[in-house]
C-alpha cells in the first residue's frame, strides 16, 4: 500500500476516533452476560448500531434447541459482508459479545462505559467488545481508501465464545453461511496469537448412601470418597509442571477442580458430591488421549472406593489452536504494520487460553488473534471487576487491522 492511501486511511481514522469511541460505549452498556446467555438483544442493538454506519448486516439466529442445548437462553450471530473488486480472497474478523457476569467489587457501574484516565470501564470493554469496535471501524475504513482492493471482508460477531463458540463461529461454518480464507479473531493490541491451549471440562458424579450422621457407619460417605479422589488429580497436577510446550507463551499442561456440590444437611452422611475438573490441553498433547487419560485415572482413584459409584461426563472439549499453513501470511503483515503504528516489534506466540479462534483453523483456515485487547488480561482486569480498555490501544489496532487488511486486499500489479 502506498503511502497516499495510508494517509487517507489514516486521517480518516484520526477523525472518526469519537464515533468509534461511542460505539464501543452502546456495545458496554447493553448487558450480555453469559451466562445466563440471553444474547439477542445485544446482537440487535449491534446490528441497528452497524447499520448506522452503513452496513448491511445479517441476523442469523441459532435455532431454540441447539441454544438451549449449549446452555444459553437466546443466541443471533451477525455477518457484515463487504465485496471490494472481483477476485482477491475472504477475510473474516470475529469476535464474541458475550461476557462472563460482572461479580463484585467494581468502582464504576459495569454497564456504564465510563472513561476514566484514557480507559473505558465496563464488562467487556475489552474482551472482546473491543473488536467489534476496531474491526467495524477497520473496515469502514477501506471503504474510504483511493487504491484498488479485491477481494472481501467479512465481520463475524458472535454470542458463546463463554460457553464454547459451539453455536457461534462453529455453527456458522457448518451451516455454509461463510467460507473465509483467513480469518483474524479477537486478541491483543501488542501481540499476535498463533496457538493457544484446548480445554477439557469434566464432571465426576460419586454416589454414596445417607445415613444419621450420629451413626456415620451406616451410611457411604460421598464426600470421603470424593476428597480423596481429589487429592489423587491434585498429585496427578503436579505431575503435568513436567510436559511443557514447545510453543512461546503456552507452558504446561494445567488441571483445576473448579466447582463442588453435594451434601443433603449438616446432620446426614453426604450421598452425593459432584465436581468439574478443567483440563488445559497444550498444542502437542492430543485431546482424546488426554481425556482418555484423564478418565482412566479417576476409575483407578475411584477403585479404592469400592462402596461408591462413580461416573464421569464430558461437559466440553475445546481442541488446541494449532498454526496452518497461510499463518504466515497474517502474521508478517500483521507485524509489519504494526511496527509501524505501535513503534515497536510485536511478538508472535501462543497462549494458554482457549478461544474461538479453533474454530476456523479446525475449518482448515489460517487464523491468528489480534485486535484492541491489553498486553495481559490482568493488566486490564479481564474478567475481573473494574475491566478497562486503553482507548489508544483501540485506536492503534483499528489502524493496524486496516492497513493489515489493505494489504491482504491489495490488487497485483
Amino acid at each position: 500500500m502506498n503511502a497516499e492511501p495510508r494517509g487517507a486511511l489514516d486521517d480518516f481514522l484520526a477523525h472518526e476516533r469519537e464515533a468509534q469511541c461511542r460505539f464501543l460505549a452502546e456495545l458496554v452498556k447493553v448487558p450480555s452476560d453469559n451466562p445466563p446467555g440471553d444474547c439477542r438483544p445485544h446482537a440487535q442493538r449491534t446490528a441497528a448500531l452497524l447499520a448506522d454506519l452503513g452496513f448491511k448486516v445479517e441476523l442469523h439466529p441459532v435455532p431454540e434447541a441447539a441454544v438451549r442445548a449449549a446452555g444459553m437462553v437466546s443466541c443471533t450471530n451477525l455477518i457484515v459482508r463487504e465485496r471490494f473488486g472481483k477476485g482477491g480472497p475472504v477475510v473474516a474478523l470475529n469476535a464474541h459479545g458475550d461476557v462472563v457476569p460482572p461479580g463484585l467489587g467494581w468502582s464504576t457501574d459495569p454497564y456504564g462505559a465510563e472513561i476514566r484516565g484514557g480507559a473505558m470501564y465496563g464488562r467487556g470493554a475489552a474482551v472482546s467488545k473491543s473488536d467489534f469496535a476496531t474491526y467495524a471501524f477497520a473496515l469502514l475504513s477501506l471503504r474510504n481508501i483511493s487504491s484498488e482492493l479485491r477481494g472481501s471482508v467479512e465481520l463475524h460477531f458472535t454470542y458463546d465464545e463463554e460457553t464454547g463458540g459451539e453455536i457461534g463461529p462453529a455453527w456458522l461454518l457448518a451451516q455454509g453461511l461463510s467460507k473465509p480464507d483467513f480469518a483474524i479473531s479477537a486478541g491483543f493490541a501488542h501481540g499476535i496469537v498463533i496457538a493457544h491451549n484446548g480445554c477439557l471440562h469434566l464432571e465426576v458424579d460419586v454416589r454414596g448412601r445417607s445415613g444419621h450422621a450420629a451413626r456415620p457407619e451406616t451410611g457411604v460417605d460421598a464426600l470421603e470418597a470424593a476428597t480423596a479422589i481429589m487429592a489423587g488429580l491434585y498429585a496427578l497436577r503436579k505431575s503435568f509442571v513436567a510436559k511443557r510446550s514447545a510453543t512461546p507463551g503456552i507452558g504446561h499442561p494445567t488441571l483445576v477442580i473448579g466447582l463442588i456440590a453435594g451434601g443433603i444437611n449438616t446432620n446426614v452422611v453426604p450421598d452425593k458430591v459432584t465436581f468439574r475438573i478443567d483440563r488445559r490441553i497444550v498444542p502437542e498433547e492430543d485431546p482424546a488421549e488426554a481425556e482418555r487419560a484423564l478418565t482412566a485415572h479417576l476409575h483407578q482413584l475411584a477403585a479404592k472406593w469400592p462402596a461408591v459409584r462413580v461416573q464421569v461426563k464430558r461437559i466440553l472439549l475445546a481442541r488446541p489452536f494449532t498454526p496452518l499453513p497461510g499463518q504466515e501470511k497474517l502474521v508478517g503483515a500483521i507485524r509489519r504494520h504494526a511496527g509501524v503504528v505501535l513503534g515497536e516489534s510485536i511478538e508472535a506466540q501462543g497462549a494458554a487460553l482457549y478461544t474461538d479462534a479453533r474454530h476456523y483453523s479446525e475449518a482448515g483456515i489460517p487464523t491468528v488473534l489480534y485486535g484492541a485487547g491489553p498486553r495481559t488480561l490482568e493488566e486490564a482486569n479481564g474478567h475481573m471487576a473494574d475491566e478497562n480498555l486503553n482507548l489508544d490501544d483501540l485506536y492503534k489496532a483499528t489502524e493496524v487491522v486496516a492497513l493489515t487488511l489493505s494489504e491482504l486486499l491489495a490488487a497485483e500489479e
